[in-house]
């Protein structure tokens, strides 16, 4: 039985607001591992931190921002300037940069400096990126990009940043920051050489950055997937949040927002940190549902979706209402199941734009200071879609990568050919 929404559209956000951070790597040597990988907002784990052996402590209050819930929540119904076609290119109307400063012929030098590419998620994108690259190179944008992976370690992020500025050998940098606070001075140092700076995925503290490009964000994810979970459940129902780790800002807001939603439809919400460990998760699902019934399951990110349904077929319960993401793993378990599911996503096409911004850049033209892109879930009346589109494709790639009229479509992302 469907409940009526308590939480209504608020009214329309005049300007948008910058979000401080957004997003989102198992070994690449090992496919099997990095089909369990963690989410890709966030890095790895530390030893010691939260587990599903006790709920998640109290606490989202500190991540709750009204203002930015209140954008995220009108973004989702937001026209998105460009070519729907090229949702990678597609933007929010909003303040422009001018980039006539940087015009400049001939190929240019890029050094990126990723945070990782330690997860599913973010291998996807990297692979994506890399076809786009050879795009760009052919058509004499980009000479070379150097890259320098971080592993998820912010001090190896900031001395690869020092590295490319003391080099002095780049023409634009990319930057997708491990985390939002610790990686502000460096990006600010970037910004000081007068070189263009691109952003992505992650945020950080300061708007110096040429542009700043990422999907809605995760207060859109939360409020999409709960929405979807009360609209299903009933008054009273239990959902059992399984959440990656603490204090990763995009996963804080996603369970922040979410929570506000629960809490005012009266739907009981308990949440786990897992770190993305399916044995942890069927335990954390099975001791819950020796306990009593669970309706719903909610998850900030979609890793570990299939060993959470295998724990109720295990425990020969109901299947859940529930929530996961764009991974293919899920989409294929969603629809073998016929579970009443919806996948979130945090797009991954979002890997393209960097470089295509920094096409416009060196020819001078415009682009968003903000370059805010669509973030659609798949539904359950798209998934057959998506998942003919993306057959063959491994568990662990993401239905909306976007590179579908890219050199090396579908080999590459079908045989995960890492870079």
């Amino acid at each position: 039985m469907r409940r009526r929404m308590l939480t209504a559209p608020l009214a329309a956000v005049a300007a948008l607001a910058m979000l401080a951070a957004c997003s989102t790597d198992e070994s690449l040597d090992d496919p099997s591992a990095a089909e369990s990988a963690e989410d890709p907002a966030a890095p790895p784990a530390d030893e010691g931190e939260a587990t599903g052996e006790e709920p998640a402590a109290e606490g989202s209050d500190e991540w709750f921002d009204q203002a930015v819930y209140d954008t995220e929540y009108e973004q989702r119904s937001a026209t998105f300037e460009g070519d729907a076609a090229q949702p990678y290119l597609q933007y929010i109307d909003g303040p422009m940069t001018d980039t006539s400063e940087y015009a400049a012929e001939g190929p240019h030098k890029v050094c990126f400096s990723n945070a990782s590419i330690s997860n599913p998620w973010r291998q996807t994108g990297w692979i994506t990126m890399n076809e786009q690259l050879k795009v760009l190179q052919e058509s004499g944008v980009i000479s070379e990009m150097e890259t320098r992976d971080a592993q998820d370690d912010d001090n190896t992020q900031i001395a690869d940043i020092d590295y490319f500025i003391n080099e002095g050998n780049c023409d634009a940098f990319v930057i997708s920051p491990s985390s939002t606070a610790a990686l502000t001075p460096a990006v600010e140092r970037a910004c000081d050489t007068g070189l263009p700076v691109v952003v992505f995925d992650r945020g950080v503290e300061t708007d110096c950055a040429t542009t700043f490009i990422h999907p809605i964000g995760g207060y859109a994810w939360g409020i999409d997937t709960a929405e979807f979970l009360v609209e299903n459940l009933q008054e009273g129902d239990k959902v059992v949040a399984l959440r990656i780790l603490p204090g990763v800002d995009v996963l804080e807001h996603r369970w922040a927002a979410a929570e506000k939603i629960f809490s005012e439809n009266g739907i009981e919400a308990v949440d786990y940190f897992t770190g993305a460990d399916p044995t942890e998760i069927k335990k954390i699902i099975s001791d819950e549902l020796a306990t009593g019934d669970v309706q719903g399951v909610w998850m900030d990110a979609g890793d570990g979706a299939v060993a959470a349904i295998e724990a109720f077929e295990d425990a020969g319960a109901d299947y859940p209402v529930m929530t996961g993401e764009d991974e293919m793993s899920f989409l294929r378990k969603w629809d073998e199941t016929g579970l009443t599911g919806l996948a979130p996503v945090y797009s991954n096409f979002q890997w393209r734009t960097p470089l295509l911004a920094i096409e416009k850049i060196f020819a001078g033209e415009e682009i968003p200071t903000e370059w805010v892109l669509p973030q659609s879930p798949i539904t359950e009346e798209e998934r057959g879609d998506f998942l003919a589109a993306n057959e063959g494709m491994p568990d662990g790639h993401y239905a909306k990568f976007g590179g579908e009229d890219l050199p090396g479509y579908p080999q590459v992302w079908q045989e995960r050919v890492i870079p």
